[in-house]
């Protein structure tokens, strides 16, 4: 039976003790140590014995003693095997008592507490209305698999799989600064851009360049519970700002930069998360006007610009940007899969320069051949082929969505089928804990409104992902979240 461990043993030929205890002692130390598992395989005695340079009758003689104290069971097709039944461990002579496996909690102090950021794990026969993630079984994976065995083949062959620029591959900037330019309407170079493994990590980093202890940041009441966290994590006090159909309030948010010294403020203006409105084009530029006014940055989070149902997206707040107060962040994560962990932060030159500096303390770099394989997906086109093909099939299912709870829940919910995005945003006439618990147990989950409220507070929404499930998966789930409704 193939092992994925190495069996260690080191006998003392000048020990008095008999090499064969030697070894059942050795093993027994393994067991209580619990590296060793019940129904773990020993080696063959053959083996062992190759490997301690004995004779094998040796290693029979010690696997006997271990059986006979039960220890361990003999099958003679299959081989030697921890036994499933262990007799009681003795601890009296030893030391320092151990314990079979890492403890449950250290012995030595953890600093503050861990972020609140709502987790959501897929689960056998449960169907998920997630926060508007991307179906993964859609992702082009022959395209993927083509592309990174070229960008694999070409970097060994230059020898170019070693230490790199942290803020990625000349390469995948540059494909990224044409993109963004052409289709986005901003104005950067490869010197603007900085990879990243996923959108957070781009919001960390901003995070952590911007705010320091005692500042202050604006959210909408509203808003993405990682980002919250990030700044927060960085040791800003975050001030909730309210929002409407028309996105967030600036007037309000004046109001609050003449009250205290505001040095950042985060916005997802695209498709507002988590209730996916469009901010308005007059209060975009307000918002640009209020950052030179107050000299506060806009951290633009476009986190699925591609997607887009009614009409032409609009473009960034970054493509209106001439001074450099906004740091713009976008994701191909949704486009493609969050496995492949690809984001970009984008911004002026010094700041994505200490970006990179920042990125060289928490993991060195990202993977040059993944960075080599998305890069051809976007210079040949593939990239947008794929997006075409996603797009009609998240379009279907958004009408089909929207058709169903129409239907199905007609009177008791309200929504506005959203413009873009991968989510809706749901009203319902009753507490939305209250149906969670409800939806759980019939194999449903939802995120409430009180997922991403900045300060508590009940509001009686959720946010509906339904680009990860087909519309079959879409229609149980509905009638789920019906059944749920009805009690």
């Amino acid at each position: 039976m193939l092992r994925p461990w190495d069996f260690a043993i080191s006998l003392r030929r000048s020990s008095k003790t008999a090499a064969f205890l030697q070894i059942a002692h050795a093993v027994i130390d393994e067991i209580r140590r619990g590296r060793l598992a019940p129904g773990t395989a020993l080696p063959g005695t053959r083996e062992l014995a190759e490997k301690l340079g004995i004779n094998r009758k040796t290693v029979m003689q010690a696997y006997q003693e271990l059986e006979a104290q039960g220890w361990v069971t003999s099958q003679k097709t299959r081989g030697t095997f921890v036994s499933a039944h262990l007799p009681e461990i003795d601890m009296v002579d030893r030391p320092t008592k151990r314990r079979a496996g890492m403890p449950d909690r250290p012995s030595f102090r953890l600093v503050g507490a861990a972020p609140n950021i709502p987790l959501t794990l897929p689960e056998k026969n449960v169907l998920v209305f997630d926060d508007g993630a991307p179906d993964t079984r859609l992702v082009p994976v022959d395209a993927i698999a083509r592309t990174y065995r070229n960008a694999l083949a070409l970097r060994i062959g230059r020898g170019r799989l070693g230490y790199g620029d942290p803020r990625g591959t000349e390469e995948l900037r540059s494909a990224l600064s044409g993109m963004l330019n052409i289709e986005r309407g901003l104005n950067t170079k490869s010197d603007n851009i900085c990879v990243t493994r996923g959108s957070q990590m781009a919001i960390f980093l901003a995070a952590n360049i911007l705010v320091q202890p005692g500042d202050s940041v604006v959210m909408e009441e509203l808003s993405y519970p990682p980002a919250r966290e990030a700044f927060r994590r960085a040791g800003a006090e975050v001030v909730p700002v309210p929002l409407d159909e028309k996105g967030m309030d600036v007037d309000e948010l004046e109001k609050i930069c003449r009250r205290k010294r505001v040095r950042a403020v985060y916005v997802t203006p695209h498709h507002q998360f988590p209730t996916t409105v469009c901010m308005r084009p007059e209060r975009r530029l307000r918002l640009l006007s209020l950052a030179h006014q107050f000299d506060f940055a806009i951290v633009e989070d476009d986190y699925d610009h591609e997607f887009h149902f009614t009409h032409q997206p609009m473009h960034p707040l970054a493509s209106d940007d001439v001074s450099g107060k906004v740091v713009y962040i976008g994701s191909l994560s949704k486009l493609l899969s969050p496995s492949l962990r690809l984001g970009y932060l984008v911004g002026p030159r010094s700041f994505i320069d200490r970006a990179g500096s920042e990125i060289m303390m928490i993991d060195r770099q990202g993977d040059p051949a993944t960075e080599g394989a998305i890069t051809e997906m976007i210079d040949t086109g593939e990239l947008r082929r794929h997006t075409r093909k996603v797009m009609r099939l998240y379009g279907e299912r958004r009408e089909a969505f929207a058709a169903m709870l129409a239907h199905q829940l007609d009177g008791q919910i309200k929504f506005a089928v959203p413009d873009g995005g991968l989510a809706f945003w749901v009203h319902f006439d009753m507490d939305l804990d209250r149906l969670a618990s409800s939806t759980a147990k019939l194999g449903l989950t939802i995120l409430p409104a009180s997922a991403f409220t900045t300060t508590p507070r009940s509001i009686d929404a959720a946010r509906l992902g339904f680009a990860s499930m087909n519309i079959s998966e879409l229609r149980r789930a509905t009638d789920r979240l019906k059944m749920a409704i009805k009690g």
